[in-house]
């Protein structure tokens, strides 16, 4: 890898970095007249289309299953979400917001609608539809890497992978 890679590798990871805190610091602020925490927001916003296991949320996400757990089982004792079975797997519950949780979710539409907006007008509507495009790009591309699949792997046995294994 050329240096002008690997700056761009580490440019590009710190500005996620920073702004993963951002995101984080602003999730936490429109959540709280709902009631919710950014990581029940996160986790009850994962199934509002369709109920999922633990683990299916914790892909979704991108973190862990466990932490995933935490959350799912702190929702379902607020009365915020509901353990339902899984017709696929028998021992892996679907968890799906309650009507409760609905509604606590439904509470953050205006702030998060005004939030965006006002990010829309400060990149501009064509560059902030371009930040999304370049950022799920890029999302798909670390996928790609940490996942590779069969055709992706040939003639790489024994080569460290991304994470240095």
């Amino acid at each position: 890898m050329s240096g002008t890679e690997q700056d761009r590798l580490s440019r590009t990871a710190l500005g996620v970095f920073r702004l993963n805190g951002q995101f984080l610091a602003t999730s936490e602020e429109l959540a709280r007249p709902a009631g919710l925490t950014a990581a029940w927001w996160q986790v009850l916003g994962a199934v509002l289309a369709e109920p999922l296991p633990v683990s299916g949320i914790a892909r979704v996400m991108g973190i862990t299953r466990q932490a995933v757990q935490r959350i799912a089982d702190l929702l379902v004792g607020k009365g915020l979400a509901e353990y339902v079975p899984n017709p696929a797997h028998r021992r892996s519950k679907l968890l799906r917001p309650t009507e409760e949780g609905r509604t606590a979710i439904s509470r953050i539409g205006p702030g998060h609608e005004e939030f965006a907006a006002r990010l829309s007008r400060e990149l501009g509507p064509e560059e902030f539809a371009e930040t999304v495009r370049v950022l799920e790009r890029l999302a798909r591309a670390m996928d790609a890497l940490h996942h590779p699949g069969p055709a992706d792997t040939a003639g790489t046995a024994g080569a460290p992978g991304p994470s240095g294994d």
